[in-house]
């Protein structure tokens, strides 16, 4: 039974991961803050909630959150998911005290937000709010001491102010009494078809040389079918656009934005499909439905008359390796958003494989 901990832990993209792999697991805790800022300091904060119990201060963290913020959106798609215990699911990672679960976790996996260092976002790094929140997710390894860590972010944290973001991470990395080493995976080569690389850094706790000397990185597997294969046979009539986006998503001018009918999908990003962002479908067989539909444009795209809609949440979802048993229960752009900073989930089965073929959690001990 493996002893499951996250942070930043977004829609459980591991969680599922175990799941599809039928490995017996117990969420021990996970802490998502569902891209709600506060207006409350950290200080102020930190004041409030001294001399609490644990439980009382994530209840008055969270209450807190919910008034300044609102719900939790991806709290609520977590918990229609994964089973976890009310008190075990924290709101900030700032706030985290990772001793209370030291040598109790066997894996912990998460992935601080990926802006400071993306391509798309400012790129100011670790000296900008969000970029910090990598020492969090240090901190937390050095408290928890778990067997095993993943984390995973942008392939931009590598080359970052000329590689010196990456020195220093790497240094940090090298004084948490772990052994570790950094791949990077596209999920293409892994079973889902679309084009998303990130880097993944997978420790080992010192304790466990002769497992981590065992690791080697994921075998690359052909790709059987295209993202074609799994779109949904009915698409309700919201997806498809009216003449803005429709014009939007077939100007040449745009193309670097907008994808129509590619065999790989490109990288979902959290700001995808609802605003006609990312991959699009440009269909030629109308339905009736569609050329009833006053809203909906049916123009040409290529000399082809037709119309053109966006990506489904479950399509989408299905692009990350999320099954359809996978529950959505919040509104469409919130999911778009979920799905597009949630971790592609074939790529960590990959990894988890590799993990488990080293035998380290069949060690009972450190």
């Amino acid at each position: 039974m493996i002893k499951l901990g996250t942070a930043f832990s977004g829609i459980g993209a591991i969680e599922h991961a175990l799941d599809r792999l039928e490995i017996p697991h117990t969420i021990e805790f996970a802490c998502d803050n569902g891209e709600r800022k506060l207006k409350s300091s950290i200080e102020e904060i930190s004041s409030a909630v001294d001399g609490m119990s644990d439980a009382e201060k994530n209840a008055y963290i969270a209450a807190l959150y919910e008034k300044e913020c609102g719900v939790n959106q991806v709290e609520k798609t977590y918990r229609a998911n994964f089973k976890i215990h009310n008190d075990l699911f924290y709101q900030d990672v700032r706030l985290l005290d990772g001793k209370k679960f030291e040598g109790k976790i066997d894996l912990f996996v998460g992935g601080s937000p990926c802006q400071s260092f993306s391509i798309a976002g400012k790129r100011k790094g670790l000296d900008e709010a969000r970029g910090t929140l990598f020492y969090d997710y240090a901190r937390l390894v050095s408290e928890i001491k778990p067997k095993v860590f993943i984390y995973e972010n942008v392939t931009g944290m590598l080359n970052h102010d000329g590689g010196r973001t990456w020195g220093i991470i790497s240094e940090i990395f090298d004084d948490l009494s772990y052994h570790w080493t950094y791949w990077v995976l596209n999920a293409k080569d892994y079973g889902l078809p679309q084009n998303r690389r990130r880097i993944f850094v997978v420790g080992f706790h010192h304790d466990f040389k002769e497992y981590f000397d065992r690791l080697v990185i994921p075998t690359p597997i052909t790709l059987n079918g295209d993202m074609s294969t799994l779109l949904e046979p009915y698409v309700d009539n919201k997806y498809y656009l009216p003449e803005k986006g429709f014009l939007r998503v077939i100007d040449p001018k745009h193309k670097k934005h907008v994808a129509l009918n590619g065999k790989i999908a490109r990288c979902q990003v959290a700001n995808q499909q609802y605003n006609w962002y990312g991959d699009m479908r440009f269909e030629s067989e109308v339905e009736q439905k569609l050329l009833d539909d006053e809203r909906i444009y049916k123009g040409e795209y290529n000399g082809v008359f037709g119309v053109a809609r966006c990506l489904t949440p479950r399509e989408c979802l299905r692009l990350m390796g999320f099954r359809d048993d996978f529950k959505v229960e919040v509104i469409d752009q919130h999911m778009y958003r979920q799905v597009g900073n949630s971790i592609a989930v074939d790529v960590l089965i990959a990894i988890m494989n590799q993990i488990l073929k080293t035998e380290i959690f069949d060690n009972d001990g450190k």
